[in-house]
C-alpha cells in the first residue's frame, strides 16, 4: 500500500508519537487482568442427539490421512470437522503456564499440513512460509527440518532467513505502542512498511495441500512445487525439493489456490480467470479459461492503477470448491461457475452440466474497457457502479441426502451470505425477489444484527457445519486513512481498539420450510484476522479475537451463539495475521501467526 504522508497525517503522528511517550505506561498490559475481568464459563451443552449429526465431505483418499490435509480442511473448502474440540473457561494462557506451545517459523505462514502416521507411528506438520518451508515434530512443534525459499522474495530481499530475534524485535515494538483511544494510527504506521515487506508479494505460495503419500504441494505464482522427505518413510529427514511443474504460456495470471479431486488430480487457479489440473507426477496437465476471462487482466491492471491491493481485487481471488463428482465451483469477479470435470476434460459447457450464474456486487467503481469485445453482447466490457468481488473462497453446504448448496459471501458494500443450489434447481423453486438468478437458494445481509449499518465485508470463507453457515465482520471500527485497505488497520494492527472489528453472525437453512435464516449473532466475539473452525463434534466455534487490546482465542457455542470462554494470550505474537484456526488428532487448537505457530494446550472433548 502506498500512503502519502500529507502535512495533516505528519501532524497527527508527531502527537500521537508525544502522546505515546508520556501515556503508554498506563496502558494494561496485563493478560490475566483481562481474563479474570470476563463473565464465568457457560456449561458444557447436552450432546447432540446422533440423527442431528450433519453429513460431512467424504474423505478424498488422495490427500493425507489427517484432519488437516489443506488450507479449508477438506476439498469442499468447509472449515468444519467432525472431530470434538475443547470447551473451556475463561483464562490466561502463556508460554510460562504451559498453556500454550509456541515456536519460532519466520513470516508469512499461513496454516500447516498435519502428515499420516510415519511408519514408526510418528507425524509431522509441514508449513509454507514467505522465507521457508518448516517440517515440525507433531508432539512437541519442535522444528525438524527447513529449507529455504532462496529463489522467493523474502529470501533474496534479505539474503538469508528471518530469525528469532528478529521477530522477537517486532513483537517488542508492537506490543509497546499505545493502547489509548485515537492512538491506532501510530501503529498503523508503524507497521505498514512491515506489511509490505512481510506481504506485498500478493497470494503467490500461500495456498497447499498435503498428499496421500506425504508430498506438501505449494501453489507459486507461476508454477506448482512438490516438497517432501530427503529419505521417504523417516519423518526426521531433511526436506528437499522434489519436482516443480512450471506454468505453460497459454495460462495468464498467477496462481492463487490449491486444492485436489477425488481422482487426484491436483487443481489450482489463476487471478486472470484459468482452471488447471495437473497429475501429481506433473506428467500431464488440462486446462481452462472461465467464461468471461477475456477481461480478467484488464480489470486485474486496472485494480493496481488505481491503488488496490494484489490479490485483493482481482478477477479471481479464491480457491474452487470441490464435490464428490470432481464438480468444481469458483467465482470470478460477478459470477459464481460450476465447471465440470470428467476424469480426462474441464468443460465449461452447459449441455455438460456447466453453468454460469450472476451474484450481486453493488459498489462505486465504473470502468469500460474499449478495446475488449464481451462475446455475450458484442460490445465493449463495461462495468458499472460495482465492487471488487467475493472476498469468500466457495464453501459446500449440505452431502448424502442434505439439500445440497455452495455457499458464499457476495461483493456489495454491505455483503450478503448467499446459497446456490449446488445441483438441479427444485422445479417448483420461485426466484427469490432481490436475487439476481433463480439459482439462489438464499440471501440475506450480514449486517452483524445491525439494521443501520452500511458496509460489512470479510476476506474470509464462510464457516459452514451442518446447514449452519458462519460470518465475520473484518471492517475496521474506524479508518483514519479512508483509501487505505483495510487489511492496514485489522492485520499487524487489529489487536488497536481503534480499529478492532467486531461480530460475527451465524445463518441457517432450514430444510423444513426451505429458506435461509439468522440464526444468531454475536456482536461481543471480535473475529479480527481470522478464518474460524467450526467443530460439530464439540457444538463449538473458534476464532481468534482481541479484547482491550490483548489478542484472544474465542470460543462460541455453535448451537445459541454465547461465549463460552476466552483464553486470552496477549502479546501480537499469537495475531493469526488472515490464517485461520486449525485443530489436530486429539482436538487441540493451534495456528500460525506472524512469525510462527502456536498450539493452545488443552485437549478436545
Amino acid at each position: 500500500m502506498e500512503l502519502h504522508m500529507t502535512p495533516h497525517l505528519i501532524r497527527s503522528a508527531c502527537l500521537l508519537c508525544l502522546g505515546a511517550l508520556v501515556i503508554s505506561g498506563c496502558s494494561s498490559r496485563d493478560p490475566a487482568a483481562v481474563a479474570a475481568s470476563l463473565p464465568t464459563a457457560k456449561p458444557a451443552a447436552v450432546a447432540r442427539a446422533a440423527e442431528d449429526a450433519p453429513n460431512f465431505a467424504p474423505h478424498n483418499p488422495h490427500l493425507a490421512d489427517s484432519v488437516y490435509p489443506l488450507g479449508h480442511v477438506n476439498p469442499a473448502q468447509s472449515t468444519g470437522v467432525n472431530i470434538a474440540g475443547p470447551r473451556g473457561k475463561a483464562e490466561a494462557l502463556t508460554v510460562e503456564n504451559g498453556g500454550i506451545t509456541y515456536t519460532h517459523l519466520g513470516p508469512a505462514h499461513f496454516g500447516g499440513a498435519i502428515s499420516p502416521e510415519y511408519p514408526n507411528g510418528k507425524r509431522v506438520i509441514w508449513s509454507n512460509g514467505g522465507d521457508r518451508i518448516s517440517k515440525l515434530d507433531y508432539d512437541t512443534l519442535d522444528v525438524i527440518a527447513e529449507y529455504p525459499i532462496t529463489f522467493g522474495p523474502l529470501y533474496q530481499n534479505k539474503g538469508e532467513l528471518y530469525s528469532e530475534e528478529e521477530a522477537d524485535d517486532l513483537f517488542d515494538m508492537l506490543d509497546s505502542q499505545p493502547l489509548f483511544a485515537n492512538s491506532g494510527l501510530l501503529t498503523v504506521l508503524r507497521t505498514i512498511p512491515v506489511a509490505k515487506e512481510y506481504y506485498g508479494a500478493g497470494l503467490a505460495g500461500v495456498y497447499f495441500m498435503l498428499s496421500a503419500d506425504n508430498t506438501l504441494y505449494v501453489g507459486g505464482k507461476d508454477s506448482i512445487l512438490a516438497y517432501g522427505d530427503v529419505n521417504a518413510g523417516e519423518h526426521d529427514s531433511e526436506i528437499t525439493l522434489l519436482r516443480e511443474w512450471k506454468k505453460p504460456p497459454e495460462i495468464k495470471g498467477g496462481f492463487n489456490s490449491m486444492n485436489m479431486t477425488y481422482d487426484g488430480w491436483i487443481v489450482s487457479s489463476s487471478d486472470d480467470g484459468w482452471l488447471v489440473m495437473i497429475k501429481q507426477d506433473f506428467a500431464e496437465y488440462r486446462t481452462i479459461a472461465l467464461t468471461g476471462a477475456e477481461v480478467a487482466q484488464a480489470w486485474n491492471q486496472h485494480m493496481l492503477d488505481i491503488g488496490r491491493s494484489q490479490g485483493a481485487a482481482t478477477w479471481v481471488r479464491n480457491a474452487p470448491a470441490i464435490d464428490k463428482d470432481n464438480n468444481l465451483f469458483i467465482a470470478s469477479l460477478e459470477h459464481l461457475h460450476k465447471v465440470i470435470w470428467d476424469g480426462d476434460q474441464l468443460s465449461t459447457d452447459p449441455t455438460d452440466g456447466a453453468w454460469v450464474e450472476p451474484y450481486s456486487n453493488k459498489g462505486d467503481i465504473s470502468v469500460t474497457f474499449e478495446d475488449i469485445i464481451d462475446p455475450a453482447t458484442g460490445e465493449a466490457y463495461r462495468f458499472e457502479n460495482v465492487n471488487v468481488g467475493t472476498g469468500s473462497t466457495m464453501s459446500l453446504m449440505g452431502f448424502g441426502e442434505e439439500d445440497k448448496f455452495v455457499v458464499m459471501t457476495d461483493g456489495d458494500t454491505l455483503m450478503n451470505l448467499t446459497l446456490f443450489w449446488r445441483d438441479d434447481i427444485p422445479e417448483d423453486w420461485q426466484q427469490l425477489p432481490q436475487a439476481p438468478t433463480r439459482r439462489i437458494a438464499g440471501m440475506l445481509p450480514a449486517n452483524i444484527g445491525q439494521a443501520d449499518k452500511t458496509e460489512v465485508q470479510t476476506e474470509q470463507s464462510v464457516v459452514v457445519g451442518g446447514y449452519g453457515a458462519l460470518v465475520v465482520n473484518n471492517a475496521p471500527a474506524s479508518k483514519p486513512i479512508s483509501k487505505a485497505p483495510d487489511g492496514a488497520f485489522i492485520g499487524l494492527a487489529g489487536h488497536h481498539p481503534d480499529f478492532t472489528p467486531h461480530g460475527v453472525q451465524k445463518f441457517e437453512w432450514n430444510p423444513g420450510v426451505q429458506a435461509l435464516q439468522v440464526a444468531w449473532v454475536n456482536t461481543d466475539v471480535a473475529s479480527v484476522n481470522c478464518v474460524p473452525l467450526v467443530s460439530n463434534g464439540s457444538d463449538m466455534v473458534y476464532t481468534v479475537g482481541a479484547r482491550d487490546g490483548h489478542w484472544t482465542m474465542e470460543g462460541i457455542d455453535w448451537s445459541t451463539g454465547e461465549t463460552q470462554f476466552t483464553w486470552v494470550t496477549g502479546s501480537s505474537r499469537f495475531n493469526t495475521q488472515f490464517s485461520g484456526v486449525l485443530i489436530d488428532q486429539e482436538g487441540r487448537l493451534w495456528h500460525t501467526t506472524i512469525h510462527g505457530i502456536v498450539r493452545y494446550e488443552r485437549p478436545g472433548l
